[in-house]
């Protein structure tokens, strides 16, 4: 079973779509995205510096718009405006990692492209809003526990905001308690590394995030999954388009388990696991949770004929 898995807010890198805008039909998508949502993705893929890119509410819609045009290169739908993002691509299951449960509910077909692009749109402006407020962040600790490390990041007042899997778990709360914790890691923990983004996602710190986005959603009309989606919250399975853009709603404030997810992988019987771009973290974990499942990120045009392999080889 092939699972196409979206990354999540610190995978961008600047100039990381220039390739892809040499596909064809890959800049009038992305042009037509950027008028949509009024943020020049093109600009911030190509030409934005790190520093540019890092804000939310730019990062936020620029890794849905590239999980989308890359899975769209790899369906082969880039050209077609009008087709399901996946087309005939028919994967077993689909997953985000925070930021990327938008774009996997648009592989899902919950959202189409557009309401999934001015959806994520006000999710970075709302979530960029909240983390102004107090100057706070994340940090990957890597090595160490769950049950070691969660108890020692309550007593520094930090949050286990992500449980990535694979010995990874990501804190998040304010600078001086995130400076509390390099100074004290829990026992086991090798290293504490900041990430590169610009709050502590998925804490109440975002709480104010939740009702802005609560009202986005409102106005949407969701179908439900095409594909078995998987959800950040609990690694379920959502049957439901309600469900779905609730949990996306929910999930703002609220911890990512991407360890249940891939739990969750594993008992659907997935044999294989395809990151879109810009690929590299998820298939990073996968190769260490997921032992015997290939595993491919989609990093530049390159990877695609090696990514239609493993769907020809695993797809449903």
């Amino acid at each position: 079973m092939l699972v196409l898995v979206a990354p999540g807010q610190g995978a961008q890198t600047p100039g990381f779509l220039t390739p892809w805008l040499e596909l064809p039909g890959a800049s009038e998508r992305l042009a037509g995205w950027s008028e949509t949502i009024g943020l020049d993705l093109v600009h911030y893929g190509t030409r934005a510096d790190a520093d540019a890119i890092r804000d939310t509410a730019v990062a936020q819609p620029l890794l849905v718009a590239a999980g989308l045009l890359s899975a769209a290169a790899l369906a082969g739908t880039l050209e077609d405006r009008g087709a399901p993002v996946l087309g005939a691509l028919r994967p077993g299951a689909v997953a985000g990692h925070s930021v990327g449960e938008l774009t996997a509910a648009a592989f899902a077909g919950v959202l189409d492209s557009e309401a999934a692009l001015a959806l994520v749109r006000t999710r970075g402006l709302a979530m960029a809003e909240a983390a102004a407020v107090t100057e706070t962040g994340m940090a990957a600790l890597l090595g160490g526990d769950l049950a070691t490390v969660a108890p020692h990041l309550e007593k520094l007042g930090l949050t286990p905001a992500n449980v990535n899997g694979g010995g990874q778990v990501v804190a998040a709360g304010t600078a001086a308690q995130l400076a509390a914790l390099a100074e004290d890691k829990p026992e086991g923990v090798r290293r504490v590394v900041p990430l590169q983004v610009a709050g502590a996602f998925h804490t109440a710190h975002m709480a104010p995030a939740v009702g802005v986005l609560a009202k986005a959603a409102a106005g949407l009309s969701p179908s439900d999954p095409a594909y078995a989606y998987v959800s950040n919250k609990d690694g379920a399975v959502v049957a439901t388009g309600g469900e779905v853009l609730d949990r996306l709603v929910g999930q703002v404030a609220n911890p990512v388990r991407w360890d249940l997810c891939m739990e969750t992988f594993k008992e659907q019987g997935a044999s294989a696991l395809i990151e879109v771009c810009p690929g590299g973290t998820l298939t990073g974990l996968a190769k260490r949770a997921l032992p015997g499942v290939a595993t491919l990120a989609l990093k530049s045009p390159e990877d695609l004929d090696a990514a239609r392999a493993l769907v020809a080889e695993h797809s449903a």
